[in-house]
């Protein structure tokens, strides 16, 4: 048990102490108004105000960006444009989105406020709640997720407050989300097939979840309400 909670303690201490040179200092913080204008576009997919609708996800597989961390939104853009990250659908949409428009889009989204969803396996969430607020203990030791995440899955906004740059884990927040997103996202970064995490943390953690694990916390995920 104690070897449990240190673990849990380390990787949340990456979450608050360390920071990747792709993410700078002082980056500006965008325009929330102007941004709306400009999102328009993405609106197809993620919906107007950033929460897509299940059966527009079901189709296009667009996760809901209302209430993102703006930081983490700008990130994933980046990623996507210089190929860190795959994806047929948002690497090309990614191209065409101007470095000068990223912050205010990014603002936008993060401005709006998350939908939760409905849980489809609510035989899981009891175990996917566990995972969420204690992690798992041994053989495979996982740290609970609210350490970065935060409580309703909020994700870690405090970051500027307490550092001069943004740490290893940008965590975003994931209450509210589909929950086929989490799950899709999880077993990539399992397989190794996403690697946008810095410090690894986030391959480390999937790596020790089932994918019964990794069902039942993103059934638990999507039916919290970030506040």
């Amino acid at each position: 048990m104690a070897s449990q909670f240190l673990h849990a303690a380390l990787v949340a201490a990456l979450c608050v102490s360390l920071a990747p040179a792709s993410l700078a200092a002082g980056t500006p913080a965008g325009n929330a108004e102007a941004g709306q204008a400009k999102a328009v576009a993405c609106g197809g997919c993620h919906g107007a105000d950033g929460n897509s609708a299940p059966e527009i996800y079901a189709a296009l597989k667009a996760p809901k960006l209302a209430g993102q961390v703006s930081e983490y939104i700008a990130k994933s853009l980046h990623d996507f444009k210089a190929g860190r990250r795959v994806n047929e659908t948002m690497s090309p949409q990614a191209q065409a989105v101007a470095e000068v428009d990223i912050a205010d889009i990014a603002a936008y989204f993060g401005s709006q406020k998350a939908k939760a969803g409905t849980a489809a396996n609510k035989d899981l969430l009891a175990q996917g709640e566990k995972i969420f607020f204690k992690g798992k203990g041994r053989p495979d030791v996982v740290a609970a997720c609210v350490g970065c995440h935060g409580l309703n899955g909020i994700g870690n906004r405090d970051w500027a407050k307490i550092m001069s740059r943004p740490p290893v884990v940008l965590a975003p927040a994931i209450g509210g989300q589909h929950a086929g997103y989490v799950s899709d996202q999880l077993l990539a970064y399992k397989s190794g097939k996403r690697a946008t995490d810095p410090g690894h943390v986030m391959r480390d953690i999937a790596g020790r979840l089932t994918e019964q694990d990794i069902v039942a916390v993103a059934e638990y995920i999507t039916t919290l309400q970030p506040r």
